[in-house]
């Protein structure tokens, strides 16, 4: 494979413009790694940037770590076997399974010199401000790259990096076992934060989202109680905990109406900790002041792949049961310009990206 491969890919052109193409990627450089990818999660980045975008994917100028600019292979959410390698990677044989941590990172700046990748001053998802894996191959940087244990199921390992997402967020907030939380959004990211809850051991889980079958799923998940949003909410979070709420109220959606429900389920001393993307809130301050509210936020994650690895591994956490759609690599563009455009799902697609011709 000394001249690279070429292969199918889904490529964001602009809004509304998906095309299936066949692209050559070369062997992999020093540091880098070849990916046969097998399976890639869509997010709601993604349809995002199909609906209405480009809102993160460079189009003027180079993204300062990937050097892509548009047009791009979306798909930040993939795992796939080793096809290949360059000089300086160990570990990672040709043939061996792996997921995919599909953030970039400079190791530079102040924020990686203390650790906080996430928020890396050069920051980027790869299929987002880079080609990623909603393809046939992803030549990636060999960091991205977490060998898996032999026999690992390769669509769970697709679902590793949303659940990073809920992981990295239930990290940074105050909630301890025992404790009660709420979660607003019971999209792929609200579901898996649910089941991180369980699995920390919290005392109630109460789970809220206006669609009934995310709302079914999310008991599967490990939500005691799920609501409307347009329940009271509140009340009812007052009458399950004999009158103190929730210590932490996770938003997963990223609206105005979201952190309402979530603030006004907390406790005397709550967490809020924001998961969803929002340009701006109105907050109650006054209100908030008086009750030593705090307000946390969360992007990204470090360091969570390794965990999660082992909880799935350990049969401790059950990825599979999030996946609701699969679809194949030919017919992804259709059903994500469907997505794009309203069409739901209730839990998360996957696009089969293997070459099955």
């Amino acid at each position: 494979m000394t001249h690279g491969v070429r292969g199918r890919a889904v490529r964001w052109f602009g809004p509304k413009d998906l095309r299936l193409e066949t692209v050559h990627l070369p062997h992999p450089g020093a540091g880098e790694v070849l990916v046969r990818v097998a399976w890639c999660g869509v997010c709601g980045s993604d349809l995002h940037e199909i609906a209405d975008g480009p809102h993160a994917i460079p189009v003027d100028r180079p993204h300062p770590l990937s050097g892509a600019v548009a047009p791009l292979t979306l798909g930040h959410e993939f795992a796939g076997e080793v096809a290949a390698t360059g000089p300086g990677v160990a570990d990672l044989p040709v043939g061996a399974p792996v997921a995919v941590e599909p953030n970039y990172r400079c190791g530079r700046c102040r924020a990686c010199r203390e650790g906080r990748t996430e928020v890396c001053a050069a920051f980027g998802f790869a299929g987002l401000m880079g080609d990623g894996g909603m393809a046939e191959y992803a030549l990636l940087p060999a960091y991205m790259v977490h060998r898996l244990p032999d026999g690992f199921d390769l669509a769970v390992a697709a679902v590793l990096e949303p659940a990073a997402v809920a992981l990295h967020g239930l990290r940074r907030s105050t909630f301890a076992a025992g404790q009660t939380a709420v979660v607003v959004g019971l999209g792929p990211v609200g579901l898996l934060v649910c089941a991180l809850l369980r699995e920390a051991g919290a005392g109630l889980v109460v789970g809220v989202d206006p669609v009934p079958a995310r709302r079914e799923l999310a008991r599967r998940f490990g939500a005691d109680a799920v609501l409307e949003p347009d329940a009271d909410v509140a009340g009812t979070v007052e009458d399950l905990t004999g009158g103190d709420r929730a210590h932490v109220a996770f938003e997963v959606v990223g609206s105005q109406p979201a952190v309402d429900t979530a603030l006004a389920s907390l406790r005397s001393g709550g967490e809020l900790l924001l998961l969803g993307l929002v340009e701006r809130l109105v907050l109650p301050a006054f209100d908030m002041v008086n009750a030593e509210l705090r307000i946390t936020t969360s992007v990204g994650y470090r360091d969570c792949h390794p965990e999660l690895i082992r909880l799935v591994t350990a049969g401790r956490l059950d990825l599979a049961a999030l996946v609701s759609d699969v679809v194949t690599l030919a017919d992804a563009p259709a059903v994500l310009l469907d997505l794009a455009a309203g069409a739901r799902i209730a839990g998360k697609l996957l696009v089969d990206c293997r070459d099955t011709s």
